[in-house]
């Protein structure tokens, strides 16, 4: 099969529409436009009930039920329903939210926030495998604490944490659990019920679903979670996020929902099968390279590596063919080490010479073995012009 370039490995930052998921869209747009809070008229009923299928897909992936799916614009707002909606709703029983220090901007800006309004916040470390220590969790919950929010895989080094023990911990204290999930959800099983899991934020742009449609599962039972909006006007979504609904995108996000379910089996191991084939052949002949995160624990698209005596942004511009990503797409605007490997223990140097490789759904061997040359190639050159590596 040819090569076409460029080739898109950057899967973590988000994912092209898959065409089947583009297809089931497509009417919602001309032909069934209507408003699902329309309810007087064929049109709204139409709209109504591709929107609550869609719930119940999206329920469907995580365990839930679908009374429990709040959609949103994606996770960001997800989140910060979930973080702010909880303190807001809980805010007389205490002052304290418990996090990780490696989680998405989206879960640690919104902490920041709450802390200059008075709030408290624990970052718990983790450990050098990028996993964070239930034990930590355990021993930073006071008789304050309303809420631990820990993700479930992270966005760089694709580390899935202990969710199960920490939820579990949780539920012991009584203390709401949440979970930024986004890299999660269609890429690995995830169960709320078996996790414990009280508020999980998805959203549809990284399992081959649109941009700008997301979800907040919240829980409906032992214990019935209690949300303050964040917005108002409408109440929609039981009233927990108003704004007219965004058909087509939760259209998509049912239907990307439902092909993860079907597929996420025969898909995970096609992947992380072309994921070591990338790792297996770069490690094999490039010396002084290292993997960052738990190797058993990981995402099976994710693979995040640091070449030595190699800037990961001139090795990106001499991958000139091939989209990939040297920190989280949130944070590729500034020069600033990742905060996510320096959590890790990582030096600066170590951190500049980091690389993600998040491969997808349509990448193929010729692709892996393409960027894998092209990558050997480059990090020979660029080591040629590095003194420190000459000198060794």
């Amino acid at each position: 099969m040819p090569v076409h370039l460029p080739i898109y490995l950057d899967n973590h930052a988000t994912t092209p529409v898959d065409p089947r998921v583009f297809e089931a869209m497509k009417p919602y747009f001309v032909e069934k436009f209507g408003n699902a809070a329309s309810r007087n008229h064929s049109f709204g009923w139409t709209a109504e009930e591709a929107v609550e299928r869609a719930r119940k897909q999206v329920a469907g992936l995580i365990g839930a039920d679908a009374k429990e799916i709040v959609f949103t614009s994606g996770a960001t707002e997800a989140n910060n329903l979930a973080l702010k909606g909880v303190i807001e709703a809980y805010g007389t029983r205490g002052n304290h939210i418990i996090t990780q220090t490696t989680e998405h901007k989206g879960v640690l800006d919104t902490c920041r926030h709450l802390e200059k309004q008075g709030w408290r916040v624990t970052y718990v470390p983790v450990e050098r495998d990028g996993r964070v220590d239930p034990e930590k969790v355990r021993a930073a919950i006071t008789d304050q604490t309303l809420l631990i929010s820990i993700m479930y895989a992270n966005n760089e080094i694709g580390v899935i944490q202990p969710l199960r023990e920490v939820g579990q911990i949780a539920k012991e204290a009584g203390v709401l659990f949440h979970s930024d999930a986004v890299q999660a959800v269609g890429k690995i099983p995830v169960d709320v019920e078996a996790d414990g899991i009280d508020l999980l934020s998805l959203t549809a742009h990284k399992f081959y679903g649109p941009k700008g449609i997301g979800a907040l599962y919240v829980r409906r039972r032992n214990p019935r979670v209690q949300l303050t909006a964040q917005m108002d006007g409408g109440g929609h979504e039981r009233g927990m996020r108003s704004g007219t609904l965004n058909v087509p995108g939760i259209v998509g996000l049912g239907a990307a929902a439902a092909l993860a379910k079907e597929e996420m089996a025969s898909e995970s191991a096609r992947v992380a099968a072309l994921r070591d084939r990338l790792k297996d052949r770069l490690l094999s002949q490039l010396d002084e390279v290292t993997i960052n995160g738990s190797t058993g624990h990981r995402l099976p698209n994710n693979l995040s590596l640091s070449f030595a005596h190699v800037e990961s942004e001139s090795l990106l511009m001499a991958l000139n063919d091939v989209a990939l990503s040297s920190g989280s797409a949130c944070t590729s605007a500034t020069i600033e080490p990742s905060y996510v490997l320096k959590a890790l223990g990582l030096s600066d140097e170590a951190a500049h010479s980091s690389v993600r490789f998040g491969i997808g759904r349509f990448n193929t061997e010729e692709e892996i073995d393409y960027i894998a040359g092209r990558v050997i190639e480059a990090v020979g050159k660029l080591r040629e012009l590095s003194p420190v590596y000459e000198a060794r």
